[in-house]
């Protein structure tokens, strides 16, 4: 059985941390998150250059949302990534860690937050709409969707 003890944490993953996370994840994203990039490359510039919003259980980082807040002059931010291991799904980790992140986006008086989803991965929709956010774009593959802060 496997305790839920979740502790949520910003900025504490090591690059390797993170790279190891998302190897783990790599087959969850739509499509796999290797397809699209080289991950140690991509776990790297998410540590360099992401704020990143954790979920810790026993030492093993089990949810991860990383955020671009670069853009002070339009005042917006960028989720580049949402993932949490297969065995911790459906236990709010995604949510609660979106929750935060909203949360410092607002405390940073940022506008907007967008972020790219597959328009497949239906999951993952759900959640963004239910934390406030609405499609914009769309591509054959990906939908771009915003949240307006207030």
């Amino acid at each position: 059985m496997m305790a839920l003890a979740i502790t949520c944490c910003l900025n504490k993953a090591t690059e390797e941390e993170i790279a190891e996370h998302l190897c783990r994840c790599d087959a969850d994203f739509k499509p796999p998150l290797s397809s699209r990039v080289t991950i140690v490359d991509y776990a790297r510039k998410v540590t360099l250059r992401a704020l990143r919003f954790e979920a810790w259980s026993s030492g093993k980082l089990v949810g991860l949302v990383a955020v671009y807040c670069n853009d002070p002059e339009r005042r917006s931010a960028f989720i580049t990534s949402v993932s949490v291991l297969k065995e911790w799904v459906s236990k709010g980790i995604a949510g609660e860690l979106m929750k935060q992140c909203i949360e410092h986006a607002v405390a940073l008086g940022l506008r907007r937050i967008s972020l790219e989803v597959s328009t497949n991965n239906t999951a993952a929709i759900r959640l963004y709409e239910k934390k406030g956010f609405t499609a914009g774009t769309a591509s054959k593959s990906f939908v771009t969707m915003k949240l307006f802060l207030k």
